[in-house]
Order: C-alpha cells, then structure tokens, then sequence
C-alpha cells in the first residue's frame, strides 16, 4: 500500500506537470504526446484508486520523492535550453526518465499484486505499465527523428527524394575512407 500510495501521488503530480512540458515543446508531435499522455495519467490514478478499493484501502497518496526530482530537474532543463534547438531533446530525456522510474514502479506493484493474488489490481496495474511503455516508445521515436536532429547537434540532411529505408550517406561520401584503407591507413571521420 506504501508504493501505491507513492505512485498515487505520483501520477497526480505528473498530470500537473504535462501541461507545462506541452507548452515548453516546440515540436508539434512531441506536444502531442504529452496532451496524449495527460489523458492517460488521469485515467492511470483513477486506476490506482481501484486498485486501493481492489485491497479494502482508501485511496491515499505518500509524496513520492523520486518524481519530486525527476520534475525538478525536467524544469531545470527546459529552464537551461528555453529557447533553443535542444528544447525538444531535454523535454524527452526528462519525460522517459519520468517513463522508466514508472515503469519500474509498476512492474513491481503489478507482481506484487500477483502474488497476492488479486487479479483486479493485476489487469489495472497491467494496463497502466503498457500504457507508460507505450508513451515511452512515443518518446523514443521522437528522440530519433528528423525533428530531434538538430537538437542533439546532427546538421539535417538535405532532400534528395530517396525512401526512407535508404541510409543516409556520410557527409563526406566514403570515396575517402576507401582510398585510405587501400592505403593501410585507419579511417577515423
């Protein structure tokens, strides 16, 4: 019930936070993760409270000091690159370090439920744990897209018409690195 009540808390306060990280993004999909995900975090400390009714508990929460921090510094971030290209890749680093501590959160209260065999909480707990797996996927794809490129100091790569299965070529083509290996030099780009 402690850990509950820790996750109880912390889903509240998250769902105070994910407005602002909307706000701070400049990149339209990443803003829409985090209003997607608000929606889910509402309905994940609804969830919760069933699982506390699931255990003839009334739903309480115990200030969760892990996402304390992990707010704190997802502020401090989008203070530091406030108006620069690398807004974006702060907002995703702070908001997956949100996604694992719960995850972890939840896979744990989810076995321990198991094994006390309540099977309500298991298939709440369950759907929570899928659904933070899934925001954080959201997250990592954006952190490897083209809208993250810049950010993280990858110039972007011009059009050139080609599929997205082709891979980029290097910058300075590999004409080079091939003149230098049948040379017996190490090629260091």
């Amino acid at each position: 019930m402690d850990q509950l009540a820790d996750m109880y808390d912390a889903e509240q306060r998250i769902a105070r936070a994910l407005p602002k990280m909307a706000k701070a993004a400049t990149c339209p999909d990443l803003q829409e993760v985090f209003r997607s995900h608000l929606k889910e975090t509402e309905g994940h400390a609804e969830k919760l409270e069933r699982v506390f009714d699931a255990f003839g508990h009334k739903p309480k929460g115990k200030k969760c000091e892990a996402t304390v921090g992990l707010l704190e510094e997802g502020d401090e971030l989008a203070s530091d690159f406030k108006g620069s290209a690398a807004i974006n890749a702060a907002l995703i680093s702070a908001a997956q370090k949100v996604e694992h501590y719960e995850m972890a959160s939840y896979g744990c209260l989810r076995s321990w439920a198991s094994v006390l065999g309540n099977d309500e909480s298991v298939a709440l707990l369950d759907e929570i744990l899928e659904e933070e797996k899934a925001a954080d996927r959201a997250l990592n794809e954006l952190a490897v897209s083209g809208n993250n490129q810049e950010a993280v100091g990858v110039p972007a790569a011009p059009k050139r018409g080609r599929s997205e299965e082709e891979a980029p070529e290097h910058p300075r083509g590999n004409g080079g690195m091939a003149r230098r290996q049948n040379r017996g030099e190490v090629a260091v780009d």
